[in-house]
């Protein structure tokens, strides 16, 4: 998944593939404005460490916030959904 901090995937941006406790930890931006799910299923979550409004995101290109359901770009952190096999 790449990360965008402007809207239409401009400003800076960070490219992950493994879950982040605290956004602002490892991109130095408290907002993502646009992303891009290129693989797998992922969680955006309004505060860090996982907790606060939850958004599901779907492999595909997301230009602004309102495009995955959010009221502001404001993402604390974010994690893969892993599949479960019992």
């Amino acid at each position: 998944m790449r990360i965008y901090e402007r809207p239409d995937f401009g400003g800076q941006m960070m490219e992950f593939m493994d879950d982040c406790p605290n956004v602002y930890d490892r991109f130095r931006y408290h907002d993502i404005n646009s992303c891009n799910v290129m693989e797998g299923y992922w969680t955006f979550y309004e505060q860090p460490n996982y907790r606060g409004r939850q958004y599901f995101m779907r492999p595909g290109e997301y230009r602004r916030c309102s495009d995955w359901g959010g009221m502001n770009s404001t993402i604390g952190s974010f994690r893969r959904m892993r599949e479960s096999y019992y």
